[in-house]
Parts: structure tokens; sequence; C-alpha cells
């Protein structure tokens, strides 16, 4: 099977990556400056930032990840030029941002228990609880944001969310110098201050997209249809996504899970992890918003049952994915104490991010193809075997030899970490394998309406 992308792919690839990572990296910016300006105040509001966003992506990024069924539905929708069908995607896509913010508002209200329950550092505990309750009202914007980003990347028309990731981006920081540090006459809120000022801004972004784009998205929200209210339809497609929310909920998890082991290390180990993360995370933008293209690339060439195209997309994404790694890999081997120190001055913080960073460069390679592979296998409608095959990776496998390092073999953080790696190299392998077996033959596109579906029929392919 020939994956090796010809320069027409490449060109493709690149043209519609740039935008999407400017805004993955835009958005992951926002959380980086959220780190830096909290970590200006102490080690125990940087390390409840950090708890705080374990809770809070552990919970929200299933209702994410169910949202990306919105990849192939529109992008293979596109590909067979089938408005209709985009319509009542984006359509369902809102009716379900809906019960997805109450379900998630709902899990996020008992989080200062489950920080006792977890044996978090006693200073951290209610600063991270209240950093949960204040992303709380950011719920509803946060997925109605996801809704709208996913359908114009399928679309093809990325620039309207570039300018408002941009624009929130701005807000966002001041927000944090009136919320945390306590200016204008607000009081000094710290941590739970960022959390307010994130909520805001969810709101600004959700409203200012919708604004700037309407141009775009009007045929498609300007007569509500009838049909994206049907509930055999939303069903298949919160079948179609539900294994891609509990793949991103796993692989997330797994993280977390490293996040509560770090906490039992105390609160210096914790603070310092969450600074290598956050770079380890912000150089994951890149190979994440590459899979987003390559998801629209790989499904709008399935909707036009042109497979030769399809693979040769793929292969586009995983060699600019995997090249990007392997510079940024480069980097945090190279000068791990310098960027460490963009975040905090605090030494032992220092000590625990510098000694993480070069393992965050080995695992970066395998981290940014399994992004690539993930996305590729989601524009062709097969979103189940990532989720298995994340379950096999870090749970069965990366997670326990993490434990077993860290508390067994008494390599502390760092055995944490390399756990972390093992469970990566493991989850790219098995999706590249999967990759090449799915592109060798036609693969159909993924219908959502379809009369003939009964009550219990899965999202079908029609060659």
């Amino acid at each position: 099977m020939d994956l090796m992308p010809r320069r027409a792919q490449l060109a493709s690839m690149v043209r519609l990556s740039l935008p999407i990572v400017t805004v993955q990296v835009g958005m992951m910016f926002m959380g980086v400056v959220d780190t830096m300006m909290v970590g200006r105040l102490s080690a125990t509001d940087l390390a409840a930032v950090a708890l705080g966003n374990v809770y809070f992506y552990t919970i929200a990024v299933f209702g994410n990840g169910m949202l990306m069924a919105l990849d192939p539905i529109v992008a293979q929708a596109v590909g067979a030029d089938d408005a209709e069908s985009v319509a009542r995607g984006i359509q369902r896509g809102f009716v379900l941002t809906f019960f997805l913010a109450v379900i998630a508002s709902l899990l996020f209200l008992p989080s200062g228990t489950v920080f006792v329950w977890l044996r978090q550092p006693e200073d951290v505990v209610p600063v991270g609880a209240g950093y949960i309750f204040g992303s709380i009202p950011g719920m509803l914007p946060f997925y109605a944001f996801v809704v709208l980003r996913q359908s114009l990347q399928a679309m093809g028309r990325v620039a309207p969310v570039v300018w408002t990731i941009v624009a929130a981006n701005l807000l966002n920081v001041f927000l944090n110098w009136v919320l945390i540090f306590g200016n204008l006459g607000f009081p000094q809120m710290g941590a739970v201050g960022s959390a307010w000022g994130s909520s805001v801004a969810r709101w600004f972004m959700a409203a200012y997209l919708l604004i700037v784009s309407w141009r775009v998205v009007r045929p498609y929200l300007a007569r509500v249809r009838r049909e994206a209210f049907d509930v055999f339809a939303l069903g298949r497609m919160v079948r179609l996504g539900t294994p891609v929310g509990f793949q991103q909920q796993l692989e997330f998890g797994a993280f977390s899970l490293i996040g509560v082991m770090m906490g039992w290390l105390g609160t210096v180990t914790m603070a310092g992890h969450q600074v290598a993360l956050n770079l380890a995370a912000l150089a994951f933008m890149v190979p994440l918003g590459i899979a987003g293209a390559a998801a629209v690339l790989v499904g709008r060439a399935v909707g036009r049952e042109d497979m030769v195209e399809a693979r040769r997309a793929a292969g586009a994404g995983t060699l600019l994915g995997g090249g990007f790694m392997v510079v940024t890999a480069c980097v945090f081997l190279g000068a791990p104490g310098l960027l460490a120190r963009v975040y905090t001055a605090d030494t032992g913080v220092l000590a625990v991010a510098v000694a993480l960073l070069p393992i965050a460069g080995i695992f970066q390679v395998a981290d940014g193809l399994q992004a690539v592979a993930a996305g590729v296998l989601r524009g062709a409608g097969d979103t189940r075997s990532p989720f298995i095959f994340n379950a096999l990776g870090f749970w069965v496998f990366g997670i326990p030899v993490s434990a077993a390092l860290a508390f067994g073999a008494d390599m502390g953080a760092r055995g944490l970490w390399w756990g972390l790696a093992a469970g990566l190299g493991a989850v790219a392998v098995l999706l590249f394998i999967r990759v090449r077996r799915l592109l060798a033959r036609g693969v159909g596109r993924v219908v959502i309406d379809d009369p003939a579906a009964s009550r219990a029929a899965r999202p079908r392919r029609v060659a």
C-alpha cells in the first residue's frame, strides 16, 4: 500500500494544518499563560491549577471527544457535496452540547471531596476545588465552541477560528491580570481567579466565533432542521462519537492519574510536573492540529470515494507530525533548564521540571505519531480502534509500568514519566498497524441519516 504523499498532498496538508495548529496552540497558550501567571504567586497556586486542570479535563474531554464525531460526518458530507447532511450534523452537535454541559457541570460539584479522597496536599485541595467551581459557568460555551470549530475545520474555513483564538488570548491575559493579582479594585483570587477568567473567555470565544463565521455557517444554521432532533439519528451520532470521547478520556485520564500520583510525592514535585507537562502539551498541539487536518482531508477523500487520495493524505500527516516532534525532542533534550525558567524561579520546582523534560523529549515523537494516526482513523470513520488501543497501551501497559518504576524501583517522578513514554510507544505502534490495514481496502462513507436504520443500528458505511 502506497502511503507516500506527493507534493500536492503535502501542500494541502500544510495549508489546512497551519491555521488548525495556530488554533490548537492558541487554545493551549491560554492554559500556559494561566500557569505562568499563577506560578508567580506560589507553589500552592501552581499546584492547584495543575490539580484543577487534571479534574477539569478528565471530565470535559469526554464531551470534547464525542463532538469530534463531526469530523467524519461533516468532512465526508463536504466531500460528497451533501449540504443537508452538513447542516443536520452541525445542528445535532449543538443539541448534544446542552446535555454534555449539564452532565459535566454536575460532575464538577464534588471536586473537593474527590481531591481529599485522592490524598492530595491539604493546602492545595480548597484552592483546586475553587478552581473547578469557577470553571462550571464556562462549560456550555466550551462545547459550543468545539461544535463550531470542528465544523469550520471540516469545511476548510478556519480563519474565523484563528481570529477568535487571538482575541480570546488577549482577553484572557487581561482577565488574569485583574482576577489573579487583584487589580482594578478586584480581590486577589490567585488560581481561582484564573478559572473565572477562563469561563468568561469561553463565553466570548463561542459568541465571537459565531459572529465572525456567520456568513459561512448561516446556510446550515439559519433554518432549524426538524431531523436534527431525531432521537435515533442523535443516538447514532452519539454511538459514533462515544469511542472518541472514551479514547480521549483514557489518554487524558492516564496523564491525570500520573498527576494524582505526583501529588503523593509532594506539592513541589507536583508543581514541577505541571511545568514540564505544560511544555510537552504545548508542543503536542502541533501534531494534534495536523491530526485534525488529516481527519478532514482523509474524510473528504472518503466522501469522494478516492482511496488513493485518502492514503496519501494519511502519509502527509504522518510525515509532518512526526518530523515536527523530532525537532521538539531535540529542544527538550538540549535546553530543559532554559525552558523551565520561563515558568518559575523556585529552585525545587525547577529541579523536578529539568529532570522530567528530557524524558518528555524522548516520548514526543511517539506522542505526535499516535495523534496523527488517530486523526486519520477518525476521518475514515473508525472511532473504535483508537479507544481500544489507548486502553491497552496506557492502562494495561503504561500505567502499571509507571507505578512499578516510581514506587517499586523508587524512581519517583522520573519513573512515572518513563511509564508514560512506554504507554505512548505502544499506542503509536498499534494505531499505525490499524491505519495500514484499514486504508489498504476501500472505506465507505459513514451515514447517520439512514432511513432503513433500526433503533439498534450502528452508524454504517455505504460504498
